[in-house]
């Protein structure tokens, strides 16, 4: 199992919060996201074997928000 924290641009609110956390983890191999708005910020911990950091990076952009490298 990795961790890893992306940060996230554009993330202000609670729908914000819902939206990263639950695109992440609909994934299969993503075991759990939590997103700190104030850092702006999501850590994920997932199964490196089953799911792709631009997996995960994809999720996140598809939903209107931008991943920093």
């Amino acid at each position: 199992m990795e961790t890893k924290t992306l940060a996230v641009q554009g993330m202000s609110c609670g729908h914000c919060k819902s939206s990263v956390e639950g695109a992440l983890n609909q994934l299969d191999g993503v075991s759990s996201a939590e997103v700190n708005l104030e850092a702006g910020n999501v850590a994920v911990a997932y199964d490196d074997s089953k799911v792709t950091l631009a997996a995960m990076k994809e999720a996140i952009e598809e939903q209107g928000y931008d991943v920093e490298a």
